[in-house]
């Protein structure tokens, strides 16, 4: 069993300042991995399943064990389990998203570099393209930056078949975009 380090040890005796850096070091990254796995539910947002993650994990921190670099693949493995329970919760509820037409005519577009919009439009584009667990594998990977381990655990599958799947993922992008990739700023 993986000894805790100090700063899971701080945090499981209850130090704010240790829960506040697992936050600052995870919390970004999993909000950015919820919105790159989409929702059928309009309801329930990424920021909603990073908050009950998050709540989740804090009532769980006692089970935990190991040091701040797992506590990533479990923090993740907690949210995909919920996103999991909203997309269930979604289908027998049978709510829709309202059309993106709807929201702009009500409070108008949101400023901002047309470049950085679009390239994000082609990033979300391009990874709905993939199948399911190839695009939850390059969202861990390389549009949040979870190494192989983390990935595994919060996918619950092995290290070998992460790097299986990216270079499966990364094979079919490299087919399917014959142009040059937009430069993200």
């Amino acid at each position: 069993m993986a000894t805790d380090d100090d700063l899971i040890a701080d945090a499981k005796n209850g130090d704010p300042d240790a829960w506040r850096a697992l936050y600052r070091a995870h919390a970004g990254r999993l909000l950015v991995w919820l919105e790159t796995r989409g929702s059928t539910d309009s309801i329930e947002s990424a920021e909603d399943l990073a908050s009950e993650a998050w709540l989740t994990a804090a009532s769980k921190l006692r089970t935990f064990h190991g040091t701040s670099s797992d506590f990533a693949g479990w923090l993740f493995g907690i949210a995909r389990h919920l996103a999991a329970n909203s997309r269930r919760k979604s289908g027998r509820r049978r709510t829709s998203p309202s059309e993106h037409a709807d929201l702009v005519e009500l409070g108008g577009s949101v400023p901002g570099p047309d470049s950085v919009v679009s390239g994000q439009d082609w990033v979300r584009a391009t990874l709905a393209s993939l199948p399911s667990r190839e695009r939850d594998v390059i969202s861990c990977l390389e549009v949040v930056g979870l190494d192989v381990a983390a990935t595994a655990a919060a996918l619950g599958t092995s290290t070998v078949s992460v790097r299986v799947t990216r270079h499966r993922a990364l094979k079919r992008l490299r087919a399917t975009t014959p142009e040059p990739l937009p430069q993200l700023t």
